[in-house]
């Protein structure tokens, strides 16, 4: 009888901790994920350096409408989606807009290697701790966050693939909108 208590006491203890393990690390999940910035709201500014050394914040851009876009080497969508980034950028660079493309924990040089082959003139962020994708609730890849020239978020894309249309219907969308509200303010 005490061997079969002892191995269900052993079984019951051995199910607890595989459920506190299960609950703890969905928590640790949610907790990634449930930090989506709301739109309408301001976006919190953050620092990272880029390619060339420098430290960007995203307070520097105010004034623009920006597309913050989470990426990663190997995530083909990110990778398919780039080229309109750059497209959009090359057009709209000198009307007010920006891309800041955050890479998520890669290596720099193999980031390096990947923006000189696909001659992306973006600026190029590296999130090395991963700190400004959690405070914008990345869970998955890519992710894009449009905002206007407040800091406000205005759009939040989890993983839908961006097209050279879609940033420009955006940007127009968010500039129109805010246009109306200056109009309105005189």
């Amino acid at each position: 009888m005490d061997q079969a208590n002892g191995r269900r006491r052993y079984m019951c203890q051995r199910v607890l901790v595989a459920g506190l393990t299960l609950i703890m690390s969905s928590s640790l999940v949610w907790a990634m994920g449930s930090r989506v910035p709301v739109v309408g709201t301001s976006a919190e500014d953050f620092r990272l350096v880029d390619l060339e050394g420098k430290s960007q914040s995203l307070s520097q851009h105010r004034g623009k409408v920006v597309l913050v876009n989470f990426w990663a080497t190997w995530c083909k969508p990110c990778t398919t989606e780039m080229p309109a980034m750059q497209a959009t950028y090359d057009k709209l660079r000198d009307k007010g807009f920006v891309v800041l493309a955050i890479n998520e924990l890669e290596d720099e040089t193999k980031v390096r290697e990947h923006v000189k082959q696909h001659g992306h003139t973006f600026p190029v962020l590296m999130d090395r701790e991963n700190k400004v994708a959690n405070q914008f609730g990345v869970f998955g890849l890519p992710v894009s966050v449009f905002l206007d020239e407040q800091g406000v978020v205005r759009e939040y894309i989890k993983g839908g693939l961006l097209t050279e249309q879609v940033i420009l219907d955006t940007v127009a969308r968010i500039q129109t909108q805010d246009s109306v509200k200056a109009a309105s303010l005189q």
